[in-house]
């Protein structure tokens, strides 16, 4: 990643915390954790062993939410073209773009999982290995979220409709990540990979769906 990049990374990161789109992603997760104890009552066996499933589908919900913002105030307000007039990649803009995204909201989620593990009545082991897929699958999700974002961008109603595109990319991630707390190591592995998969092939996507955009 070009030297260059980096401010603009620790611009996304700061915007991401100033605007206040790390909080509603917290608060947001948060409340589905603890509106879901109501939602089937006060068993705490049941809970504690859907718990992870619970945490994982709101996380995916909570990476949603900020999608809208990821590419297009930018695009509107041409800074992929100044970046791409100086020589920047597209590809490696975006890839610049899911770091800061990963950097402004999966460190806050992760620390409010420990919340959310008490609400739901989770043991100690369980939340171990909620946190290390949490800690696996975030890259991938801010990968689909920012590829997302490029490819809704210039699409009118683009909230709605990177809600349809993302949800269906993201259900191996739910899998695995909430297979982890039943199949272990392996059900990890296969995590690893998909996020590995999306981080790798995310750039490209949204590299080419930004420069469609501004043409």
């Amino acid at each position: 990643m070009s030297g260059s990049l980096w401010p603009l990374i620790w611009r996304d990161v700061r915007r991401g915390y100033a605007g206040g789109g790390a909080t509603l992603v917290v608060v947001f997760f948060l409340l589905v954790a603890t509106l879901f104890p109501f939602a089937i009552g006060p068993d705490a066996a049941l809970l504690a062993r859907i718990g992870g499933g619970v945490i994982w589908a709101a996380a995916l919900l909570a990476a949603l939410m900020p999608v809208e913002r990821l590419v297009a105030p930018d695009l509107e307000a041409g800074v992929f073209d100044q970046l791409a007039i100086r020589g920047q990649s597209l590809a490696a803009v975006a890839a610049a773009r899911m770091l800061a995204h990963w950097l402004a909201f999966a460190p806050p989620l992760m620390l409010a999982t420990v919340i959310a593990a008490g609400l739901l009545d989770l043991s100690a082991e369980t939340l171990l290995l909620v946190e290390a897929g949490l800690a696996i699958g975030t890259p991938g999700l801010a990968a689909l979220a920012v590829a997302t974002a490029a490819l809704t961008a210039s699409l009118r109603g683009a909230g709605a409709i990177a809600g349809l595109v993302m949800l269906p990319l993201a259900v191996p991630l739910l899998i695995f990540g909430a297979g982890a707390l039943s199949g272990g190591a392996s059900a990890l592995k296969l995590l690893a990979a998909v996020s590995l998969l999306l981080v790798a092939g995310a750039p490209f996507v949204a590299g080419a769906a930004i420069r469609a955009a501004m043409e």
